[in-house]
């Protein structure tokens, strides 16, 4: 099991299309992801459950990856929220 702690920099936070592709690309991966925010911790292949964290621009999410390939997903889930600017 590993774990990091993110700072979302997508313009529009991980709410609506941020969210989406969060999901998507957590959903890519065997492994079991986990994303907390304060006192939640939802499926983070759950779109329902990654909009209910409600997070902007400048929050910090922990996300729990545990499997086979938990390196490779927070890897793709850090560089998509560093780097991926969502049109709004």
């Amino acid at each position: 099991m590993l774990y990091k702690d993110l700072t979302i920099q997508m313009k529009g936070g991980l709410k609506s299309r941020g969210a989406a592709m969060f999901v998507q690309m957590a959903g890519q991966f065997e492994s079991q992801i986990l994303a907390e925010h304060g006192n939640k911790k939802i499926n983070a292949k759950s779109i329902m459950g990654v909009i209910s964290l409600g997070l902007n621009k400048g929050d910090t999410l922990r996300v729990i990856a545990n499997g086979k390939d938990e390196k490779e997903a927070l890897q793709a889930l850090e560089k998509l929220v560093s780097t991926y600017m969502p049109v709004m």
